[in-house]
C-alpha cells in the first residue's frame, strides 16, 4: 500500500507535464480575444493551478479522455481570472455609453469628429473626466466579436462544446473584423492595429501620428464605433437598424465604409482567416 501513493503522484506528474502544452494553447485561444492589459503570465499561473486539481480529481473510470476533462477545468480557472480583472463598475460603463451617444450626436451636428473639449461641454463634465472614465473601461472592456462593447469575462470565451456551426459562424466574425478593420481610413486603422492587435503604448502610436496621447484615445472611440456599426450592418441587420445613421455626409461617409468591408472578401476569404480551431492564422 505504501508503494502505491508514490506511484500514484508520478503517475499525476507525468499526466500534469503531458498536458502543460493545452494550458499555453487555452491561454493563447483566451488573449486573442481579450484587451492587452491581461497578464499571460497571470492566467497561465491559473491555468496551470487548474491543471493540478483537475489531475487530482480525474477518474479514468468515466471514459471521458483527461483532456477534454482538463480543458473544461483549465477553462473555468481563467475565466474566473478574468472575472477578477473585470472591475469596472456599472456607473463607469454608463459614463461611458453616455459619452458615446454624445460624441454620435456632435458628429452627426457638426460633420467631423468633436473634440474632447465639445463632448465635455455637452456632458456638462470636464475633459478629464471623460479621459479617466474611457481609461477605465478600455482597461476593463473586453474586445467583443461580436459588437466591439463593454462585455464580461463571461462573453468571450467559446463553449468547449461547440460545434461545427457555432465554430462556422465564429470564424466568419473573425473574418470580418480583420475586413473591418483593413477597411478603416488610415489613421483609425494605424491606431486599432497598433493598439489592439501589436499592444503598443498608446504614447508611441501617438509619436508615430505626431499627434497627442488624448487624440490617439479620441481616434480610438471614433474607430470602435465604427467597427461596431459596420459589423452589425453586416452581422446583425437587426441591430443596426435600432441605430440608423442621420442623413448628410456623415451618413454617405459611413455607408461608405460599410460597402468596403463587404467589398473586401467573400465567406471563403474570411474563413481563410482562421484554422478550423478558429484562431487565426499566421499571414
Amino acid at each position: 500500500m505504501n508503494g502505491e501513493a508514490p506511484a500514484v503522484d508520478r503517475r499525476r506528474e507525468d499526466i500534469v507535464r503531458a498536458n502543460m502544452p493545452l494550458v499555453g494553447h487555452l491561454v493563447r485561444e483566451m488573449l486573442a480575444r481579450v484587451p492587452a492589459h491581461v497578464n499571460r503570465d497571470d492566467l497561465l499561473s491559473a491555468g496551470y493551478a487548474a491543471l493540478v486539481a483537475a489531475a487530482r480529481g480525474f477518474d479514468a473510470e468515466r471514459g471521458v479522455p483527461f483532456p477534454r476533462f482538463a480543458a473544461a477545468r483549465v477553462r473555468g480557472a481563467l475565466l474566473d481570472e478574468l472575472r477578477g480583472l473585470d472591475w469596472a463598475s456599472r456607473s463607469v460603463r454608463q459614463r461611458a455609453r453616455r459619452t458615446d451617444a454624445a460624441r454620435e450626436e456632435l458628429t452627426a451636428e457638426l460633420g467631423r469628429t468633436p473634440s474632447v473639449q465639445e463632448i465635455a461641454e455637452r456632458l456638462g463634465c470636464t475633459v478629464e473626466d471623460i479621459e479617466h472614465a474611457e481609461d477605465d473601461v478600455h482597461r476593463a472592456t473586453v474586445f467583443s466579436l461580436q459588437g466591439f462593447a463593454t462585455a464580461t469575462a463571461d462573453d468571450i470565451v467559446t463553449e468547449p462544446g461547440a460545434g461545427p456551426e457555432e465554430m462556422l459562424i465564429r470564424r466568419e466574425r473573425v473574418g470580418y473584423l480583420r475586413h473591418a478593420v483593413d477597411a478603416l481610413p488610415e489613421r483609425l486603422r494605424v491606431v486599432v492595429q497598433g493598439y489592439f492587435f501589436d499592444e503598443r503604448p498608446m504614447a508611441e502610436i501617438a509619436a508615430d501620428l505626431g499627434v497627442s496621447e488624448s487624440r490617439v484615445s479620441q481616434l480610438r472611440a471614433e474607430a470602435l464605433v465604427l467597427l461596431r456599426d459596420g459589423l452589425n450592418t453586416h452581422l446583425d441587420p437587426a441591430l443596426a437598424a435600432e441605430n440608423p445613421p442621420k442623413e448628410g455626409c456623415v451618413a454617405r461617409r459611413r455607408a461608405a465604409y460599410y460597402d468596403r468591408i463587404a467589398s473586401r472578401g467573400t465567406l471563403r476569404t474570411r474563413l481563410e482567416l482562421t484554422g478550423p480551431d478558429g484562431l487565426p492564422v499566421a499571414a
